[in-house]
């Protein structure tokens, strides 16, 4: 009865990976006769694991989905990968799913063998994870996003700007991304006629959602790159639009990523560059080891004035 309990528990992780294996491929693996592969997948399915099959040369064995979710196994590096990611959603970020985290994490440390768990919680002491206040997305909100992105259909909503007022929007939703310990979505705003970036966690679904919309091509390295462009400008208190004359790979190479640098030509480029001190993006702009120059930034050029001169007085 041991033995073909293990032989179980190997042909069930076997046949949780994502590819199909044949009778033949599983009898090797096991080491055992094809008609004993075949009783233990009916033994399989009598405990409730919904084990399909395919006829046909390309077809084989696989676990499917089932009405309910079956046990699962693990390996070591799976596992540890699930406590973290458990742990990091109990932490908050998406409002309902705190206790359901806590409650599967319990679940699943109760039977972590003594290695994982000592390696757990060897990382768990090393970090800390900093919550943001207020936030946390609803999960609604966010499954309600996520449908409109799926079925392609126009998102119409309330949104709460950062000074508290509230405006009307429709956009055509494309990508939810999760950074910095909160959730935004990715759109194109037809009125506007631009991409945009908004905190889920300040959108308010409104039902019906619109007609359904194709496609465009996604901007320039991709949505996702879009919003880390965005996040990483938008606080930014003083900007500046700096033609450098370098190529724009040497200069983007040098530049945090969300800093957007277009070609203007095979030697020149224009990086549009901000801070929320003047000095620091100007030592930013010297660290570039390449000549450029600046517009539409008195408070910059008051800056490389002044830097000027420090430099020469002490060469002088």
């Amino acid at each position: 009865m041991l033995e073909t309990s293990a032989r179980l528990l190997r042909m069930l992780s076997l046949l949780q990976s994502p590819r199909q294996w044949t009778g033949p491929q599983l009898a090797e693996r096991l080491e055992v006769t094809s008609r004993t592969v075949r009783k233990d997948i009916e033994r399989l399915r009598a405990l409730g694991y919904p084990v399909t099959a395919t006829p046909g040369v390309g077809g084989g064995y696989r676990l499917g989905a089932g009405a309910g979710l079956p046990p699962l196994l693990l390996d070591d590096d799976e596992a540890i990968a699930v406590v973290v990611g458990l742990r990091t959603a109990a932490d908050g970020g998406v409002q309902g799913l705190e206790d359901a985290s806590t409650h599967a994490l319990a679940k699943l440390e109760q039977v972590l063998p003594s290695r994982l768990r000592h390696r757990v919680d060897t990382l768990q002491a090393a970090t800390a994870a900093l919550p943001l206040p207020g936030a946390a997305v609803a999960t609604d909100v966010l499954t309600a996003i996520a449908d409109t992105i799926r079925a392609h259909e126009r998102l119409r909503f309330d949104y709460r700007a950062f000074d508290g007022s509230s405006s009307a929007r429709t956009v055509q939703p494309y990508l939810l991304v999760h950074t910095r310990g909160r959730w935004y979505l990715a759109a194109w705003d037809e009125k506007r006629a631009a991409w945009r970036t908004f905190r889920a966690d300040r959108i308010q679904p409104r039902i019906p959602n619109g007609p359904r919309f194709t496609p465009r091509e996604p901007p320039a390295g991709g949505i996702a790159a879009l919003v880390e462009r965005t996040l990483g400008s938008a606080s930014w208190r003083y900007r500046s639009a700096v033609k450098v004359h370098a190529p724009a790979e040497v200069v983007a190479a040098k530049l945090p990523r969300w800093v957007l640098v277009e070609s203007i030509d095979a030697a020149t480029c224009r990086a549009h560059v901000g801070s929320d001190n003047p000095k620091a993006l100007a030592l930013w702009l010297g660290a570039l080891d390449a000549d450029f120059e600046i517009s539409n930034s008195p408070e910059l050029t008051d800056v490389l004035v002044e830097l000027a001169h420090r430099y020469l007085r002490a060469v002088r």
